[in-house]
């Protein structure tokens, strides 16, 4: 049972970097030439290099971004492959918040760069990628299961 959790969650994360290094490619080839509308008045896709973290902050410090995310993906990988998580949902998320780490992370490494390229023209917001969307989306579903495993044992006591 454990083995093959490990190996849909190995392929999950194979899947979303995949997604994600092939469309900062894309994004590369085709919108370099300025941006794309997608969804008019909504999204576009816009081509831009990002030294920093979210919403650029911090440029310059490459080398301590791929460190420290290189040991926070390890982490928790470890954590994850000797079944210390306490149910499947907290498994799953965690194992979409290191795909998307994983993304940046390689992008980081060898470009000096994340490449981001989603951006929401109907609100005045970061420019992002598709790694961004799995970090971002893993947490929330990783702060949802905490509050609500946190809701079921107040209700026992």
């Amino acid at each position: 049972m454990h083995r093959k959790k490990h190996i849909w969650c190995a392929v999950m994360i194979a899947v979303i970097v995949a997604t994600d290094q092939i469309t900062k490619l894309l994004a590369e080839k085709y919108l370099s030439n300025g941006a794309v509308p997608f969804i008019k008045g909504v999204v576009q896709f816009n081509y831009v290099r990002n030294e920093g973290m979210a919403f650029s902050l911090f440029s310059g410090a490459r080398w301590i971004f791929v460190a420290v995310t290189a040991l926070v993906c390890a982490a928790a990988l470890i954590y994850l492959f000797k079944d210390k998580c306490p149910s499947l949902w907290a498994y799953w998320s965690i194992g979409v918040i290191v795909s998307g780490g994983l993304g940046n992370l390689i992008d980081r490494a060898f470009y000096g760069y994340v490449i981001d390229f989603i951006e929401p023209v109907f609100i005045n917001f970061a420019i992002f990628n598709i790694a961004d969307c799995a970090v971002t989306l893993g947490a929330f579903s990783l702060i949802f299961y905490i509050f609500s495993d946190f809701l079921k044992k107040e209700k026992k006591e």
